[in-house]
């Protein structure tokens, strides 16, 4: 196993919980001893079956005042298509302000799920690609203050100032999966963020800049009594995570996941989600990224008991990575 240390965080999917819960299991997460979390941004769930979608923004602020030392970031946020990058670098700030050094703003391409809602064209990767890079060079310059004004090939923004600026900016978390993203987020990002544990990619992120910068990496899995209920939890509610290739970029609604989604099996579901209550079936995911040079790993539990995974994770996790943990 892993002698590397890492600090260990709690996903929070707005697709599966309400507003008022998110805000409740944000502040369990923090009592039991998660030092971070990342919470989705999503205007759709992946399937109906998931059933929620909250605005994340507003439960941001929910957040920040049942929270003390929680650190919180967008797992993440697309400032692209559905919602301008100046929108978003007013967001961002507001509720960096509200949690002075405890918030962050991941970013990432989007999904076409989310992003088709106006009825805006659904560019190929190259140009969502170039589309965040512009973005995140608008969020970073209207963080600066004063009048700011931008016209570049995707985006306009004239004469416009954040009034309401943090002390110092959050940090810009990049999500990538592969050799393009990874160079994008290593020149641009403040960190990486990624849901496989995958080496090359934090290789290729730490070529292009400091090596100092945190890595996340996201953990899903399904804690029940037994191995043979997660199973079902687990294909029930996140069947999308045996979708492999571009399919979770690409389709627009959650019907479509739903469909593709028929032929995967609760076998197929395991093979991506730890699933029961076997604490080293848990360990040994949270090891491999590790391994792979992940130093922020975060876990997703999927379905509607977040308690019983709380209990699971202080009582028999918790303690066999004390080692491992820095706080």
């Amino acid at each position: 196993m892993a002698q590397h240390a890492f600090k260990m965080g709690y996903a929070i999917s707005s697709e599966e919980h309400l507003p008022n819960d998110i805000v409740r299991h944000a502040r369990r997460a923090e009592e039991i001893g998660f030092t971070f979390s990342l919470i989705s941004d999503h205007f759709h769930p992946w399937t109906d079956e998931q059933g929620q979608s909250p605005f994340v923004w507003t439960v941001l602020g929910a957040i920040a005042h049942n929270t003390t030392h929680l650190q919180i970031g967008t797992g993440v946020t697309c400032p692209t298509i559905r919602t301008h990058p100046a929108i978003i670098a007013h967001a961002a700030a507001t509720v960096a302000a509200m949690m002075p050094g405890r918030f962050f703003l991941g970013v990432g391409t989007g999904e076409n799920l989310n992003e088709h809602i106006f009825g805006d064209r659904w560019p190929a990767y190259s140009v969502r690609q170039e589309m965040l890079e512009e973005a995140i060079h608008i969020i970073r310059l209207l963080w600066q203050g004063d009048l700011k004004t931008h016209h570049g090939k995707h985006y306009t923004v004239e004469n416009a100032r954040i009034y309401t600026l943090p002390d110092t900016p959050p940090p810009i978390m990049v999500a990538a999966s592969g050799d393009e993203s990874g160079r994008m987020a290593g020149e641009l990002g403040d960190g990486l963020i990624s849901t496989a544990p995958n080496p090359e990619v934090v290789k290729v992120f730490e070529q292009h800049g400091s090596k100092s910068r945190p890595r996340y990496g996201k953990v899903t899995v399904c804690w029940a009594q037994t191995e043979e209920e997660a199973r079902r939890t687990a294909h029930r509610v996140w069947p999308t995570a045996a979708l492999q290739g571009g399919l979770s970029q690409e389709l627009p609604l959650p019907r479509h996941f739903e469909a593709a989604a028929r032929t995967v099996s609760e076998d197929d579901i395991a093979e991506y989600i730890v699933c029961g209550n076997d604490p080293d079936a848990y360990l040994a995911k949270i090891h491999e990224f590790a391994d792979a040079g992940y130093d922020h790993i975060y876990l997703h539990q999927v379905g509607p008991d977040q308690e019983g995974f709380f209990r699971f994770y202080q009582k028999q996790l918790q303690p066999a990575l004390s080692e491992h943990v820095r706080a």
